[in-house]
């Protein structure tokens, strides 16, 4: 029994000793010294724990710890806390659990944006424009944005009851819901802009999105499909292999998509264009300073094989690619592993030097254009050739072939936008009107082409701002009266046709895509379609 005593001791030092030599031995293959500054963590961690004036938490410190660590590398590396990591894997996974309720908060109000098409709440007659003012008896109202989820989240078969004020009705209503698998759709516009135009917008590049892609591609070809605009305007990006085989069905077989380098040679790697059915139609992209990553790995592929026209502004320049990690207590880390370059060899990542991602700006001129003009010239950024022998640039994001901005607005409208007026104003007359819109027009292209905002609505709506506190200023409603009238026309449209309805408004006002429009013929003679 006393020998046994003194074993156990003996046992356990020359485990600690085993894995302490192992923790040198990995420390001397990797040259660094990653033992000794694990040891100085651990010696600081324990100091502030045992010394700090007050109590603190040491997972918080450690979490704190590794924030800075990763900010020392690039603005891409970050550490992900169990609940963001949950948030995150149902925006990319193509679902969650809940009700089913695209919303806003207006007044402090919970307000229905929009029903989501096959969900529960949709299921029982929840509308566009409904209030929700209480979730199982509890008052909502005065709730954050960030904790409505909390509320109406679930796993799937369990019940919530929402408390809904509607426009018309006297008293209000009770819905018990039960909560299902939704789905979260990446590409939330499809639809055909005449007899020939398609128009596509995709949102993310979720698991789910090369599969949306096809089939609002195939259903548009059996109506007639002969042309596409594929908007990737304000797409953050998302999975490299989502780009990749988006990016395959409009390039030929054999062709490389995009490739990766890096440090570490498991980490290299190519992608070769497996082909698909849209590699002959004339393709026109949208992009802007929100485009980024997977966005601009297609945006750059469809330049670098000159397979078709982009337009708009300098996309966001992100050429890194990041690797997940997942850590013991259900967090997660994302670390930059590799760099990606398009087809022509270009690296579009922006310098972040500073910490300020946005520093360096391409200075150009609304109506430069790449495709008829080889004389624009930017010597800051290193210049590269596409396929058919075009300058295209690398270093800075993908330089549009013709360069587009929108109009900025004025504080008046933006005023009215930060307390979501446009909503508010369009749910009280949908309230009073929908059965004339209903009747009036049969479907959102008819609305899109008849349907007015008169000149009782604009003094209805400056009424509706004035009693909210906006001073009206009337040189800013002038120069942003087709932003304002076309804000409110999209959400009525939005609230009888969903996002197809929304989008064909406002594509009706929108230069960028007049533009792709008229640009067509270019886009097929510099694919060789014609």
């Amino acid at each position: 029994m006393q020998k046994r005593k003194y074993l156990i001791p003996i046992f356990l030092m020359l485990i600690s000793i085993g894995v302490l030599v192992g923790m040198k031995v990995n420390t001397a293959a990797s040259g660094d010294d990653v033992f000794d500054n694990v040891k100085k963590f651990n010696e600081a961690l324990t100091l502030v724990q045992k010394n700090y004036v007050d109590e603190v938490s040491a997972d918080m410190l450690t979490e704190a710890a590794i924030k800075g660590m990763l900010a020392q590398l690039d603005p891409h590396s970050t550490y992900i806390t169990k609940d963001q990591l949950k948030r995150i894997n149902e925006d990319f996974q193509g679902s969650f659990e809940g009700i089913g309720v695209e919303f806003d908060i207006v007044n402090d109000t919970i307000t229905i944006v929009t029903p989501i098409s096959g969900g529960p709440s949709e299921a029982l007659g929840i509308l566009a424009g409904d209030k929700i003012v209480k979730i199982d008896g509890v008052s909502s109202i005065g709730m954050t944005r960030e904790d409505v989820p909390k509320k109406l989240r679930g796993a799937k078969g369990t019940k919530v009851t929402v408390t809904i004020s509607r426009g018309g009705a006297q008293n209000l209503i009770d819905f018990v819901i039960t909560r299902d698998k939704i789905p979260l759709y990446s590409v939330d516009a499809s639809f055909m802009i005449n007899n020939e135009v398609g128009y596509a917008r995709v949102t993310r590049f979720a698991a789910t999105t090369y599969d949306e892609l096809s089939k609002a591609l195939a259903d548009m070809k059996k109506q007639g499909m002969r042309k596409l605009v594929l908007d990737l305007r304000n797409n953050p990006g998302g999975y490299l292999d989502q780009s990749f085989k988006i990016a395959s069905m409009f390039i030929e077989k054999g062709k490389k998509i995009v490739y990766t380098k890096s440090r570490i040679p498991a980490y290299n790697d190519e992608y070769i264009s497996e082909g698909g059915e849209y590699t002959d139609i004339p393709l026109v992209l949208l992009v802007n300073d929100g485009s980024a990553s997977a966005s601009e790995i297609v945006s750059g592929a469809i330049q670098d094989w000159d397979r078709g026209i982009i337009i708009g502004e300098n996309t966001f320049g992100k050429g890194l690619v990041q690797r997940q990690y997942d850590l013991s207590d259900g967090s997660a880390m994302r670390v930059t592993t590799s760099r990606y370059y398009t087809p022509s060899g270009r690296l579009i990542q922006k310098p972040y030097d500073g910490g300020e991602y946005r520093k360096m700006l391409l200075n150009q001129e609304e109506g430069d254009n790449l495709y008829h003009n080889q004389d624009t010239k930017d010597t800051s950024r290193p210049e590269f050739k596409t396929m058919g022998g075009r300058t295209v640039y690398g270093g800075g994001g993908v330089t549009p072939d013709f360069i587009l901005r929108l109009d900025t607005l004025t504080e008046y409208s933006v005023q009215l936008r930060r307390i979501n007026l446009f909503l508010e104003y369009a749910n009280l007359y949908f309230e009073s009107n929908k059965e004339n819109i209903k009747s009036g027009y049969s479907d959102y292209l008819k609305f899109r082409d008849n349907f007015q905002i008169t000149e009782k609505m604009q003094d209805d709506f400056k009424s509706l701002a004035t009693s909210k506190g906006i001073v009206f200023n009337e040189e800013q409603w002038s120069r942003d009266l087709d932003f304002i009238t076309t804000s409110i026309k999209s959400i009525l449209a939005r609230d009888l046709w969903g996002n197809n309805g929304s989008m064909a408004v406002w594509l009706s006002t929108d230069k960028q895509f007049a533009k792709a429009m008229e640009l067509f013929p270019e886009a097929e003679k510099l694919a060789h379609l014609r």
